[in-house]
């Protein structure tokens, strides 16, 4: 049975880009009509008459605004071409409104939930059908600015937690530093004197030794005793470990310091090499061997680079990051191994520096667990993880793609193959 719409004139809108709507009717008077109505609307129409052709259609890149689905099709009929539709990820939030004679509720409510948003009964009427189109993609447009001015407040949130937490590390390592220095310094100050003070009771002790050869039977028992020799020579062996060990935590401070300065002066001149120094040094625990795993071995290739225009801190904490992140793929991939199948494996880091042009190229790889093909395209969004729960909360790389895409222009990319290890790449402009 042909349909027919009302020919009475309704104002139209001059706005050539109202929207692309797919008709779907096997019916061809129908598929007439309501293509010509629509186009005169200053809707773009596509217009097919199968169920198998709507979905042909849209395998194509571009893809329509709205889907008007008749019901009642030879072959596939209108459910089940909507079961398809809202099977594909591509097109299924895409609304589609059943065009359809049948009026009793069981098929409404068959179409409803498959996925339909609404129902257009047969005969037509104009302005049903137009308020009905108008409506949908009205919700259409504001579901997509909902979700983008979602995005724009997780970015914000990210870049909120990233600024909060750079601060906070900052002043925490620089309370650090500053609490430690302090102990450290007079410690380090006082060894001199008594090194010097220990040499000079050394000296007695070899004149009484020289004048006084033959001393009482106790004191010689005590000598026998005591092991004054070696106790001596020992003892100018502690005092040296002393010194290493306070030249040590002097610069771990050193570090700290140099890790912990933020943004707040602005950018400056910085060395990235001292910046991964410093990163490596406060991180040098997590490369020893323990009773778990064997040490990991970390290959340094650095060229030469120049002194690049940056946030230093900001940027110490996209190393740590990502130091951190390798570190863990590999003790992931040894977490259910016994430590004789670990030992047949050695972790690796490697780090690689160059001056390509005017960029510097900063190269980070591990031979870890890897990234899944699936997971890579997700790494930098907030708050996803590929960590189980309680290891990681999903901001790390989202933080590090802001520092080095937003605040320094530059980019983050990540090469991995699951099983195989994964390397993210860091170009930063010299300037």
């Amino acid at each position: 049975m042909t349909e027919t719409i009302d020919n009475q004139k309704n104002s139209l809108t001059s706005d050539p880009a109202r929207g692309i709507i797919l008709v779907v009717d096997d019916n061809a008077a129908n598929l007439q009509v309501l293509s010509s109505f629509l186009d005169q609307s200053n809707f773009e129409v596509w217009a097919t008459r199968s169920g198998e052709k709507a979905i042909k259609k849209l395998d194509d890149e571009h893809l329509p605004d709205l889907i008007l689905l008749d019901v009642m099709m030879p072959g596939m009929d209108g459910f089940e071409t909507c079961k398809h539709l809202k099977s594909d990820p591509r097109i299924q939030d895409i609304p589609i409104i059943f065009m359809t004679a049948l009026s009793d509720t069981a098929h409404k409510v068959k179409g409803l939930q498959l996925g339909a948003v609404d129902y257009i009964t047969k005969p037509f009427q104009y302005e049903e059908v137009l308020l009905r189109i108008e409506h949908q993609l009205k919700l259409r447009n504001l579901t997509k600015t909902l979700i983008a001015k979602n995005a724009e407040l997780q970015q914000a949130q990210t870049q909120l937690i990233q600024a909060e937490k750079v601060a906070t590390l900052g002043h925490l390592t620089a309370g650090i530093a500053h609490e430690v220095n302090n102990p450290i310094g007079f410690i380090a100050g006082n060894l001199n004197f008594v090194e010097e003070y220990v040499q000079e009771v050394v000296n007695l002790l070899k004149l009484y030794q020289k004048y006084l050869p033959n001393p009482p039977v106790e004191i010689q028992n005590a000598i026998k005793t005591k092991d004054i020799s070696f106790i001596l020579n020992d003892l100018s062996k502690i005092i040296q470990s002393m010194q290493v060990g306070t030249d040590r935590v002097r610069e771990i401070v050193s570090s700290l310091n140099n890790f912990s300065r933020h943004r707040e002066a602005g950018k400056k001149l910085a060395n990235l090499h001292e910046g991964l120094e410093s990163t490596l040094l406060i991180l040098g625990h997590r490369l020893k061997p323990n009773a778990r795993r064997p040490t990991i071995q970390l290959i340094k290739e650095y060229g030469e680079l120049l002194p690049i225009e940056c946030y230093p801190g900001e940027i110490n904490q996209v190393f740590m990051n990502l130091i951190c992140n390798a570190l863990d793929a590999i003790e992931e991939i040894q977490k259910n191994q016994y430590f004789q199948e670990i030992s047949q494996y050695t972790g690796v880091i490697r780090i690689q520096t160059e001056l390509i042009e005017e960029r510097v190229i900063l190269r980070i790889a591990d031979n870890g667990s890897g990234i899944s093909e699936v997971e890579r395209t997700k790494i930098f969004d907030a708050f996803y993880t590929t960590k189980s729960i309680g290891k990681g909360t999903g901001l790390g790389l989202s933080i590090a793609y802001q520092i080095i895409v937003n605040n320094h222009h530059g980019k983050l990319t990540c090469h991995s193959t699951q099983g195989e290890g994964t390397e993210f790449v860091i170009e930063l402009p010299i300037r």
